[in-house]
């Protein structure tokens, strides 16, 4: 089996503007000598980060702030908002053997390093020995084994068929250079501060305001037309739709008031909601692995589904952009043909359901007190659900959903941290929940998202970094399924289905992240500053500011305006 992709042609919202205003003018300040066309190159983005950026360009770390994609380059982009043809990057072309337990990737010769330094294939065994050594990085479950065939061939061997692993290891590992990991004693924990790749951009200057990528002058597909990306710090949600009412940022991904009119009301910029990601109260749910208070309870779980009023919560936090959800998190439309039948619904209820609620708390033991409140063995059903400050759409999502709860004897109150605490407590796994969204993979399927937060093999105990099963799930009927998923072509939908609908039935039936919607991911871009932007029509990436390595293809893609 052979494959030769084709390479497509080509959140105080008041001080946080005015600091964006700031960095705005600094930055032309800092670059007098700049000419007029590569200060209107320069792309200023918003991902959402309130409060000082944390220096961690390790782009395995679950808190890392750039890097994947932008400086270190997979071996393919694969397209998650769409089937399509994976896109060379560092891989040219690659082939399996017949049973799947031989993968054989072609490198291109023609990329080096930011510091001049040739990439070849020791590059990419040494990326994958590494990932394979530690466990804390290896997100993907990675188990082959790399050897170089020459310097632009390497041949990874599975000891099982293994066809799913194919676009994690193609797409969603990072290639780093030997000459300088080698000398890393801690590979998982170390911040990276000077990184070093292949990609289209480099890191120029860091600052806890704002940091700065710049083009890579020698990058294997040219400089890209894009020369530098700005990426700043804000408040939160209302400082970045200040912003782009000021048309001091060029591209963001979040809510803005009034969206239907959004175009009207800011001329030269355009809006596209794209919906993929499930958003869910992520709970610490494992108590084998450390996990402690009433969360880790599954009747309480599934209790706290069963009383949301997704409608209401959609309409209030969400400006109506959000979809359904199901309670196996399959993508009911995407991945309808998995969608077990066991499911009590294929999606979640829109209206709160709070008798079948009451009966799973009564039925595991909780009675209700004086103040209305459940509780157990002297323990009330009182949650703290964190949130980063700044991010407007969640935080109305949870007080919205601490108002529904109260009917069921639940309490709920959100604690506002800021992002780097709210990303260590995620992974570290001490909290009790926190709202977030679970991703996709690198194919349109669902065996990605459930072998990511589901799988034993990515997660770890409380106080030590889990990635990115955060909920510490680990179940072995999960496990034993994702296992014989590993063997099977991904267009074996037939063989697949009796796995998924395992998995499935015990997702329902632990809720470990408890499903809320599914989120309609909407960004906000300068159209009238840069062309080149996917469309609806054109999704050739999923058009995420944050979402890596796609916002890599998106920066390769634009160019400003009036460039040919």
């Amino acid at each position: 089996m052979i494959f030769k992709p084709r390479r497509r042609k080509g959140r105080t919202a008041v001080a946080g503007l005015a600091a964006l205003a700031t960095l705005a003018a600094g930055c032309a300040a800092s670059d007098t000598a700049e000419q007029p066309s590569e200060a209107d190159s320069t792309l200023i983005v918003y991902t959402g980060q309130a409060g000082d950026w944390q220096i961690n360009f390790n782009p395995f770390s679950p808190s890392t702030i750039e890097g994947p994609g932008t400086i270190f380059e997979p071996l393919f982009y694969f397209n998650m908002a769409r089937n399509a043809d994976p896109v060379p990057r560092l891989g040219t072309e690659f082939s399996w053997n017949d049973d799947g337990t031989v993968l054989t990737v072609k490198l291109r010769d023609n990329a080096t390093f930011t510091d001049g330094t040739k990439f070849t294939a020791k590059d990419v065994v040494f990326t994958l020995d590494m990932v394979k050594k530690n466990k804390t990085i290896n997100s993907t479950g990675y188990a082959g084994t790399a050897k170089a065939v020459d310097d632009t061939t390497v041949e990874i061997t599975f000891a099982t068929p293994s066809f799913s692993q194919g676009p994690q290891v193609l797409g969603r590992l990072w290639m780093v250079p030997q000459h300088l990991w080698s000398k890393i004693a801690d590979p998982a924990n170390d911040v990276i501060a000077e990184p070093v790749g292949t990609g289209p951009f480099a890191l120029q200057d860091f600052k806890g305001q704002a940091f700065t990528l710049t083009s890579n002058p020698t990058y294997w597909d040219g400089e890209p037309a894009v020369k530098k990306i700005r990426y700043v710090s804000l408040s939160g949600n209302q400082a970045g739709a200040d912003a782009l009412a000021a048309g001091t940022i060029d591209w963001q991904t979040g809510p803005v008031p009034d969206i239907k009119n959004f175009e009207k009301n800011h001329p030269g910029y355009k809006a596209i909601s794209v919906p993929l990601f499930q958003i869910a109260l992520f709970t610490c749910s494992n108590t084998a692995l450390g996990c402690s208070g009433p969360q880790t309870d599954p009747a309480v779980r599934k209790a706290i589904y069963h009383a949301i009023n997704r409608a209401q919560l959609n309409s209030l936090a969400f400006e109506g952009t959000a979809g359904p959800i199901s309670p196996g998190m399959a993508l009911p439309d995407r991945d309808e043909q998995y969608l077990s039948p066991n499911l009590e619904s294929e999606i979640a209820p829109n209206e709160a359901d709070t008798a079948t609620a009451t009966a799973l708390l009564e039925g595991a033991g909780y009675a209700k007190g004086g103040d209305g409140v459940y509780a157990k063995d002297g323990k009330p059903l009182a949650f703290s659900v964190l949130i980063p400050s700044g991010w407007t759409d969640y935080i109305t999502a949870v007080d919205t959903m601490s108002q529904q709860l109260q009917a069921v004897g639940i309490t709920l109150t959100s604690s506002q941290v800021s992002w780097n605490e709210w990303s260590a407590a995620r992974g570290n796994g001490k909290f009790q929940m926190l709202i977030d969204s679970l991703y996709q993979g690198p194919a349109a399927d669902p065996y990605y998202l459930y072998s990511y937060f589901y799988s034993t093999g990515s997660t770890a105990k409380v106080g030590e970094s889990a990635n990115p099963n955060f909920a510490r799930v680990s179940d072995p009927a999960i496990d034993g399924a994702l296992r014989e998923l590993e063997k099977l072509s991904l267009t074996d939908v037939e063989a697949r289905k009796p796995h998924f609908t395992a998995i499935q039935d015990r997702v329902q039936e632990l809720m470990p992240y408890i499903p809320v919607l599914t989120n309609g991911t909407t960004s906000e871009y300068h159209d009238a500053k840069f062309t080149g932007w996917p469309t609806l029509d054109d999704l050739y990436a999923f058009p995420a500011v944050w979402q890596r390595p796609d916002h890599s293809q998106i920066y390769k893609s634009l160019k400003p305006a009036g460039q040919p």
